[in-house]
């Protein structure tokens, strides 16, 4: 039975990080809280926060590595999410 949970965790492992990959980049400069923590991975929602009021005290990200100011983000986090993230300005409607 223990071996049994071994190879369902291990095949839980490989499939996750394709459902992931395959969602669009989080925009780290308009995301809430909850896309934060739904898209990135090791941000909960005291971190999310955390990314939300730091945006609105300090203005947007200008690189995903400045994500790293906010506190309790280090460097790992922004490794493990640097294809997960993207500061892309958002897209407005053109006028005609």
């Amino acid at each position: 039975m223990k071996r049994l949970r071994h190879y369902l965790f291990a095949a839980l492992l490989c499939l996750l990080p394709q459902a992931v990959m395959s969602a669009p980049p989080v925009n780290i400069n308009t995301a809430d809280s909850e896309t934060l923590v739904d898209g990135l991975v090791g941000i909960g929602p005291q971190k999310a926060m955390a990314i939300v009021r730091h945006r609105q005290k300090n203005g947007p990200f200008r690189r995903v590595e400045d994500l790293a100011r906010v506190s309790g983000i280090g460097q790992k986090t922004v490794e493990l999410n640097r294809s997960r993230m993207t500061v892309a300005a958002p897209k407005t409607a053109r006028a005609k």
